[in-house]
């Protein structure tokens, strides 16, 4: 029998300290992609309540532009005045005798469409802030997809990795058996064990690369405890009309948002270069007299010096900037269409080979080497090439699945309306 050298106990130390953390595997729940979709918020209605800060601020963001809104359609509040005048003077004037009290209202007229104006733009804010929102969740949705991707992959390459070792321990006990018997030299057997050491540290590197990408999900959603993850890479289909055509983006409507936003702004701005009368109207009691008098007055601020002309060339400023970055947007919109959709074609080809193809005959090599070394007609170094041809097949095969599931996740976040 082939015993585990002293080497190899640091290795299983790791490998039991890596699956018995805080939580053993039977506490922790399996996690489907529809899972972690629902986990993160992504897949509720918009005016559902999560607790997902990331979903949480965004839309915060949105209620606040909504009170803006209804803000921005107030009008200016009256003003009410009261003056005591010829009080505790000098000569006629000491004393109450010649007091006059005056109490006048005033209300300030909004001239040059600056209430219309003004309400343009917090609606055009409300609106760019709902597009905002919008554009956080389908992006959240694409970093779940990307990450419960890099778990799956993951937990397919620890399989890989525990199905190496169990190899490499079938193979080291044949070389030992054989080593006894004298039908392989000593050689054979010390290369086997120092083959099955690498396989085992290969996997507990995997497992902790698998409770690294575990982990690196569950904070999409503030989980706390990595979920499990099956080694079976999720069915996502990219939408069916972006894999023909490019159509108008999320991202897209987020620059012209911006672009109407910034154009709503001017036209604040260039309302507020026209000044705004004050009207008042009051009541004056003369105290010497008992008489009372009516009065009515208007003040017009003079646009000397300040007329709004910074602020309306800061506003056309960022108007154009704004108008840039939608040209660029639908642009690289364009590009990153074509390239996904390349990708994923690309990689849909490739597995559809290394599946279909290439495994299958490895697989089949693999078996009749493995037959032919218990058999004594292989040397064992026959077996192990196999084996890592095999191996390498199945390492590309899950990086080409991840691979399409990230460039249909890419243009399902792309495709969003």
């Amino acid at each position: 029998m082939f015993a585990i050298s002293w080497r190899a106990a640091p290795v299983w130390g790791l490998i039991l300290a890596l699956s018995t953390g805080p939580a053993s595997a039977q506490d922790l729940r399996v996690v489907t992609l529809d899972d972690a979709l629902e986990l993160s918020g992504v897949a509720a209605e918009a005016d559902t309540a999560t607790t997902n800060p990331r979903l949480v601020g965004p839309r915060a963001e949105t209620d606040a532009a909504v009170a803006l809104v209804d803000q921005a359609r107030l009008s200016p509040n009256p003003e009410i005045s009261f003056d005591v005048e010829n009080i505790a003077g000098s000569g006629a004037f000491s004393g109450l005798q010649s007091t006059e009290y005056t109490l006048s209202v005033g209300q300030r007229l909004e001239l040059g469409g600056k209430r219309s104006a003004r309400i343009g733009a917090a609606e055009a804010q409300a609106e760019l802030a709902s597009l905002r929102a919008d554009l956080t969740a389908v992006e959240l949705g694409q970093l779940v997809r990307e990450r419960y991707l890099a778990a799956a992959a993951a937990a397919a390459r620890v399989e890989l990795a525990e199905d190496v070792v169990a190899r490499n321990e079938e193979l080291a006990r044949i070389a030992g058996v054989l080593v006894e018997v004298g039908r392989e030299p000593p050689l054979r057997a010390l290369r086997a064990e120092a083959t099955l050491a690498e396989a085992r540290a290969s996997l507990v590197e995997a497992e902790a690369e698998s409770l690294s990408a575990r982990t690196a999900l569950a904070t999409l959603w503030a989980g706390g405890e990595a979920p499990l993850i099956p080694a079976e890479f999720p069915h996502i289909l990219p939408p069916a009309s972006l894999m023909s055509e490019a159509q108008e983006s999320l991202t897209y409507r987020v620059a012209r948002a911006e672009s109407t936003a910034a154009a709503a702004e001017i036209e604040r701005q260039r309302s507020l270069r026209i000044p705004d009368p004050t009207v008042s109207a009051g009541v004056r009691r003369f105290g010497e007299s008992g008489d009372n008098a009516f009065l009515v007055g208007v003040s017009i601020p003079l646009p000397f010096r300040d007329r709004n002309q910074g602020n309306i060339a800061a506003a056309e400023a960022r108007l154009r900037a704004a108008s840039a970055r939608e040209a660029v947007a639908r642009a690289d919109y364009e590009q990153a269409v074509a390239t996904a959709r390349a990708r994923y074609r690309g990689a849909e080809a490739r597995v559809e080979t290394l599946s279909q193809t290439s495994l299958p005959q490895a697989e089949e090599a693999l078996r009749l080497v493995r037959i032919g070394y218990r058999n004594g007609r292989f040397p064992l170094i026959e077996v192990l090439a196999a084996a890592e041809a095999r191996d390498t097949i199945r390492e590309a095969l899950i990086a080409a699945r991840e691979q399409r599931g990230l460039a249909a996740a890419e243009l399902i976040g792309l495709a969003a309306q």
